[in-house]
């Protein structure tokens, strides 16, 4: 689904906003299939037309930070940047794991709930791929199970306020993180919050228009619209050969 966004939309900047790669996961073992190539030359392709693309590494890809100031084929390598919309508004653009007290104080916590989370992804994939069977579409165990978990809607609710209140430190006029893996666009008081999400449950994207306003994209909504016009028999035959490619 990333390939096929990224297909099919152009930009004149793209910020990676970290955990672009799992590292933790490939120590444990090394899964690197042809899509995760198909991304990277994608997106390099993108870098080599021209379109500039600042890469601000996770904690996940946290091996990325050695790198600082470094360009991989026209992808330039950042701590943390600074973005001014169209419409004037400054937004700091970080990664945000730097305010995840479990992740800076407690990384072999951090650890233990990152498997417990794949678990949940490899669950969640062959409930998709059953639906898919039967024409259904795709649908998230891991977003639906933080939805009921009332310490997981705290933690993101006092994360959005940390970091809000970081970027009004800052003078800044809001901030665009990601980490949490829960997209939204809201307003924090006078800071403009702004969470990219993911591509590897939610399948979402934070764009700029024209006149500045930052608008959250969900490629599963918009993909579930797009084959919904199509024929039914066309649908059917889609849902056989379709094969689940797995996120980076």
């Amino acid at each position: 689904m990333l390939l096929d966004f990224l297909d099919s939309h152009n930009a004149d900047q793209i910020f990676l906003i970290g955990d672009i790669f799992d590292g933790w996961r490939l120590r444990r073992g090394w899964h690197w299939p042809q899509a995760h190539n198909d991304v990277v030359e994608a997106l390099l392709t993108k870098a080599h037309q021209g379109t500039p693309i600042i890469y601000i590494p996770g904690n996940h890809d946290e091996v990325m930070r050695s790198y600082f100031g470094t360009h991989f084929g026209g992808i330039e390598v950042k701590p943390q940047d600074v973005h001014t919309t169209a419409d004037g508004k400054r937004m700091l653009i970080i990664h945000g794991d730097q305010y995840d007290v479990v992740v800076m104080n407690a990384k072999w916590l951090a650890h233990i709930g990152d498997r417990a989370y794949n678990f949940v992804l490899w669950v969640n994939t062959w409930l998709n791929w059953a639906k898919r069977l039967w024409g259904g579409q795709y649908w998230s165990l891991s977003n639906w199970t933080k939805r009921q978990v009332k310490h997981a809607v705290n933690f993101i609710g006092e994360y959005e306020k940390v970091l809000s209140d970081e970027a009004q430190r800052g003078g800044y006029d809001g901030i665009i993180c990601g980490h949490i893996h829960h997209a939204r666009i809201a307003e924090m008081g006078d800071m403009l919050y702004v969470n990219t999400g993911d591509w590897v449950e939610s399948c979402t994207a934070v764009v700029e228009e024209r006149d500045g306003t930052l608008r959250l994209i969900d490629w599963v909504a918009i993909t579930k619209a797009r084959n919904k016009e199509k024929p039914a028999k066309q649908r059917k035959h889609e849902n056989v050969l379709h094969f689940h490619q797995e996120a980076l």
